[in-house]
């Protein structure tokens, strides 16, 4: 399977040539919904590759949070489910591929799902290092604050985190902020990188046009996008609530309805 394109009018092909940045038709609020329709039918038309896609990601997010444990760093739990938020995207990048191929009645490997990232040619990867930046800002940030307000004695045991964290000013306020901040970060994340990387596999385009091409469609849609924005952060906290099973079917359930979220806002298939 090569490169894959979606099939441009000539202005779009003329603007992709140019390296401009492509626009975006207006997204009705209850779009989000229709995108999880259309990516739970995806994850159900090839179950085996996505579910096992969403295992790994579920395995390696049980694997970090068991390191953290043995460490004694239970208390970055709570930032681990946030930074997963962050470079989640990076991840989806075989199941969009996934869903491309669906949509246009092709086949789906598993080759072409792990070596879906080589396609942009080396801007997905430096797209990868802003969000593992950004990833790396926010543990940082959690650090900080866990200093701030829990004090430097070492963080409380495992048996008196969450006591800690709900019922002592300190706590309360580690949560208040922490959340706060963590929703700041994960925001302009989201805004920069939710169509960002479907649009770096298909398009001739660079990173930071890619990143500004989403920012704008965002910009241009807020209600429906906030709604997504939502929808994906519940599925993701569910999943790390049922100890990282939920994982399994939240993760690609929200790659394959990227897919179709990309292609809803750019024209790219018929809107239902």
């Amino acid at each position: 399977m090569g490169n894959p394109t979606i099939p441009l009018n000539a202005g779009q092909a003329a603007a992709q040539a140019q390296g401009t940045i492509r626009t975006t038709r207006p997204l009705p609020f209850d779009a989000p919904w229709n995108w999880l329709a259309a990516g739970w039918r995806d994850l159900w038309s090839i179950p085996a590759l996505s579910l096992g896609y969403g295992a790994i990601f579920a395995i390696t997010a049980a694997a970090i949070a068991a390191g953290l444990w043995m460490r004694g760093w239970h208390s970055l739990f709570l930032a681990l489910a946030a930074g997963f938020l962050l470079v989640g995207p990076l991840f989806g990048a075989g199941l969009y591929t996934a869903s491309y191929s669906l949509s246009r009645a092709e086949p789906v490997r598993l080759r072409d799902m792990v070596l879906a990232g080589f396609r942009a040619r080396g801007q997905l990867a430096f797209f990868g290092a802003i969000l593992m930046f950004a990833y790396l800002i926010w543990l940082q940030l959690a650090f900080l604050l866990l200093m701030l307000f829990l004090g430097g004695n070492g963080l409380p045991p495992p048996a008196q985190f969450m006591p800690v964290l709900l019922f002592t000013p300190s706590g309360l306020g580690l949560l208040v902020v922490g959340a706060i901040v963590g929703g700041l970060i994960a925001a302009m994340v989201f805004v920069g990188s939710v169509f960002a990387v479907p649009a770096l596999m298909i398009e001739r385009i660079d990173a930071i046009s890619a990143m500004r091409q989403s920012i704008r469609t965002v910009v241009a849609n807020p209600k429906p996008m906030a709604l997504w924005a939502g929808l994906i952060a519940v599925m993701i906290g569910a999943g790390f609530f049922t100890l990282f099973v939920g994982l399994v079917f939240a993760f690609p359930l929200i790659g394959h309805a990227t897919w179709h979220a990309y292609a809803d806002a750019f024209g790219a298939e018929p809107r239902a």
